[in-house]
């Protein structure tokens, strides 16, 4: 693998963190405000599990993909 090489797998893992930080935070933002709205709206139906296990599903994806754990899966035509 020539330098070239290296320092574009570098930048490109450094995008996947960066995204994955992004879906990160927007997570634990938009849950901080449904759990709040959801007890306060109705306490007896805890509405809010739906979409923190839903997303919270895609953003173990996500985490997988930025910490290459699908390099195998997913070879983008390199042998």
């Amino acid at each position: 693998m020539t330098d070239d090489d290296e320092r574009t797998e570098r930048e490109a893992q450094r995008r996947r963190l960066r995204g994955f930080g992004y879906h990160l935070f927007g997570y634990f933002v938009v849950m901080i405000v449904l759990v709040p709205v959801n007890m306060l709206t109705n306490p007896q139906r805890p509405w809010f599990v739906l979409p923190m296990v839903g997303w919270g599903a895609v953003l173990g994806l996500h985490a997988a993909f930025a910490m290459n754990l699908f390099r195998g899966l997913f070879r983008h035509g390199k042998n």
